[in-house]
This record gives structure tokens, C-alpha cells and sequence, in this order.
């Protein structure tokens, strides 16, 4: 799929609204079509950076993996030790006996997954079994394969992604910054660090690589890249309603461009959570939580100022869009 091309990544810890990032950045389409995109080995949910979900092209999986996941894998191999027991000679074990498991190349359930690992002696309880799973996503085992229902499935990497070759680091640094860059810019360096899981270091020397495609835009004591065909940016009347953990703020380490400081906290929780937003004008407006069911979605709005009649108006055909994106009925509830 182009838009998550085009993003190199889409935060996907949240299936559901990882469809929607999605679906709100395409001229036309449905959840079915992005969910075809996923059974069609397209799309891949996987682990690549930041030791969190994510969506990603089949073809960028291999790579992207291969130069982000290192770090991730140091930075939690002691915990894994300590807490899961998952040292070095349990992970050949468990890796082993998933490779036997998903032989055949037929996705399987997570629940099926982890009770095929409990009659192979590997322990699965207290989040072990998602431990697991994760580690050896990182190290290219595994990715996730189409959903079961609501149950996530796994498939082997080798039996589900295309053979395709893998860039050298320099090569990989720049791609992943260009990639960056076209889907998020203008950004800083300390953002593609933050979105990344880069060293500020590796980061600037990522863009400077690229420094021939690119624009730098120097404000507010900060220097921004962009596209060399960006345009200046346009006042936009548009409204948005945009999903739970959506890149337009999770992609950055400075929100405060879109985000006024003092509504920061309302939108991202103490406990993680990112909550769905209302964006008029590019800047977040108020909060939309949603619920959904086979009736369809409602959204009950919690704005952070009153909305002009032209931006309720916009609120209702934003609605209407996201209800065909569904193929359900989609209500607000001022």
C-alpha cells in the first residue's frame, strides 16, 4: 500500500486504529481493502523499531528490521533474562521449536501458537509467550500474518514476505531517512531519532546522507528537513478525525507544532495510551474516543475550545468518511 510506503512505517500497537491511520490518508477505500492488503502479504504487522507494533511494506520488513532491532534487542536482552528466563540458549530452544511449528507456512492464531509451544515445554504464561513472539520478530523469524477474527496469527518471515535483497547499513540509514522525511517532513533530526530508535548521532548523519534530495528550513532554534519539492504549507480549513496512536503525533518528539502544551497530558496519557484526536486546521482540537460494534462507530467528542459552525460541518463530513471507511454507520455525539 502506498500510504504506508510513503509513512515507512505506521504505529500499529492498536490494530483497529492502525486500519484507520491508514484509511484517513487515503483518496478512497475501505477497512476491508487495507485488511485484504495484510491477507495479500502487502501490508506486514511486525515488530521493527522501538520494541513496539508497527505496519509496514512487505518489501521494507527485511531491512528495516535488520537495522533497527539491534538496539531493541540490547536494550531489553537483560530483562528477558531476568524476568522470562529467555537467555540465549531458551531463545534457540523456543526458536527451533517455532520453525517446527509454522513449517507448514499456514498463519497461525496466537492462542494456537502459544499452546503448540506449551505441549513443546516451552512456557507461555504471565506474557511469556508474547516475549517470545517478539524477540524472534525482531531477529526475522516470525512476523504477523492476516487476523483470525479478533486474534492476531503468525507466519514464519521466509514462508510469508518476498525474497528480496537487503541494503548495507549506510544504505539502509539513508533510505530509512528519505523514507522518513517524505512521509513525516518537515522534522528535525531529534525527531527521526525519537521515531526511529537512532541515536540523535546516527540520525543527523542518516539526513546528511540525503542532503542532496532534501530542504532545510532553519525555526524556532531548530533546524527541519523536508522534501526538495515541499511547498509551503498551505492554511488548511480541513477537519480530521484521526486515530488512537496516529504518526501525524506519535511520528514526532516535538508535538508541540500541532499540540498546544497545556492539552499534552489530556492526550497522552500517563499510562501510554494516545488517544484519538479531532485536527482542525492542523492543530488538535479536542479529543474523539470512539467505540465500535457490528451496528457500526460512535465518537463522543471532548473538545478543548468551541468548534466555528463551518468546523462542526467539518467535524459531520469527517464523520461520514470515516463511516464509509467502516462500511458501517458512523455517529457523533456532541
Amino acid at each position: 500500500m502506498a500510504v504506508v510506503r510513503r509513512l515507512g512505517a505506521v504505529q500499529a500497537q492498536d490494530y483497529r486504529a492502525s486500519l484507520w491511520a491508514v484509511g484517513v490518508r487515503m483518496r478512497a477505500g475501505t477497512e476491508a481493502d487495507v485488511e485484504q492488503a495484510i491477507a495479500e502479504a502487502r501490508i506486514v504487522r511486525t515488530w521493527p523499531m522501538r520494541g513496539t507494533l508497527h505496519l509496514l511494506a512487505a518489501e521494507d520488513v527485511r531491512w528495516m528490521q535488520r537495522l533497527l532491532a539491534p538496539r531493541v534487542v540490547a536494550r531489553d536482552q537483560a530483562r528477558h533474562e531476568r524476568e522470562y528466563g529467555l537467555d540465549a540458549r531458551e531463545l534457540r530452544r523456543c526458536r527451533k521449536a517455532v520453525e517446527k511449528i509454522l513449517g507448514d507456512g499456514r498463519p497461525m492464531s496466537r492462542p494456537e501458537l502459544y499452546r503448540a509451544l506449551e505441549d513443546a515445554g516451552i512456557a507461555t504464561a504471565d506474557s511469556r509467550g508474547l516475549h517470545i513472539c517478539g524477540r524472534l520478530a525482531h531477529d526475522g523469524l516470525i512476523c504477523g500474518g492476516p487476523r483470525e477474527g479478533a486474534q492476531p496469527t503468525f507466519v514464519l518471515c521466509d514462508a510469508w514476505l518476498p525474497a528480496t535483497g537487503v541494503p548495507g547499513r549506510d544504505e539502509a540509514l539513508a533510505l530509512l531517512a528519505s523514507r522518513y522525511i517524505a512521509g513525516h517532513g518537515p522534522a528535525t533530526a531529534h525527531d527521526l531519532a525519537w521515531w526511529s530508535g537512532l541515536t540523535v548521532k546516527q540520525a543527523r548523519a542518516a539526513l546528511a546522507s540525503v542532503s542532496s534530495q532534501l530542504q532545510t528550513v532553519d525555526a524556532g532554534g531548530a533546524t527541519y528537513w523536508q522534501t526538495g519539492d515541499a511547498s509551503p504549507a498551505a492554511r488548511s480549513r480541513s477537519v480530521q478525525l484521526l486515530p488512537a496512536y496516529d504518526e501525524y503525533l506519535l511520528g514526532y518528539k516535538d508535538r508541540s507544532p500541532v499540540l498546544d502544551p497545556a492539552h499534552h497530558r489530556r492526550v497522552f496519557s500517563v499510562n501510554g495510551i494516545i488517544h484519538p484526536c479531532v485536527v482542525v486546521d492542523g492543530q488538535v482540537a479536542g479529543l474523539c474516543p470512539r467505540s465500535t460494534g457490528q451496528g457500526g462507530a460512535s465518537m463522543a467528542l471532548d473538545l478543548f475550545r468551541p468548534l466555528s459552525d463551518a468546523e462542526q460541518h467539518g467535524v459531520r463530513t469527517a464523520a461520514k468518511r470515516y463511516a464509509h471507511f467502516l462500511g458501517r454507520p458512523a455517529d457523533v455525539i456532541w
